[in-house]
């Protein structure tokens, strides 16, 4: 299941951020990103990091060309860095939100974006109301192990057959 974490913009004027500013962001691979990083990176106004991947890819194809390296070559290092793109982008659209100063509210697992919203916002309106967090009805409980007498040398741990009885 997909983990979000959600992020806060910076407070202006003493006035609290309204929720629908706040920004999900999915953890794990972003086809779209792989696909057309440059389109994914200015739509997520990441202007810093699009300049950057710009730098890298006409530096490495420049390189490339330079030093006469094989067109397969050329292609799979277009590949490898539409790959990277691809897993890093969560990672570098926080990075982002960090250092425009948005604060990391928390994290939030969801089978999707919307779900994943209404998770967040159910706990969060709690804490705002100093209400104790919603425990999720599914969560397990679990009971610390007992162990009856002190352990001797023919205790068995596993599925293993009791010591020296026939298979």
């Amino acid at each position: 299941m997909p983990t979000f974490t959600v992020h806060e913009p910076p407070v202006k004027d003493d006035a609290p951020a309204t929720p629908e500013r706040f920004v999900f962001v999915r953890d794990g691979f972003h086809f779209w990103a792989f696909l057309l990083a440059p389109i994914w990176l200015a739509v997520h106004r990441l202007w810093f990091i699009l300049f950057c991947y710009l730098v890298v890819t006409i530096g490495a194809a420049v390189g490339m060309n330079l030093l006469g390296v094989p067109s397969p070559v050329k292609y799979l290092v277009t590949f490898l860095i539409a790959l990277l793109m691809g897993f890093e982008a969560p990672s570098l659209w926080r990075w982002n939100l960090t250092r425009r100063k948005w604060k990391t509210l928390g994290f939030v697992v969801g089978e999707d974006a919307e779900l994943a919203e209404r998770r967040f916002f159910a706990h969060w309106t709690g804490q705002q109301a100093d209400a104790a967090p919603p425990m999720p009805p599914s969560a397990p409980v679990y009971s610390t192990p007992v162990r009856r007498g002190a352990p001797t040398g023919s205790d068995v741990i596993g599925l293993f057959p009791e010591p020296g009885q026939q298979r």
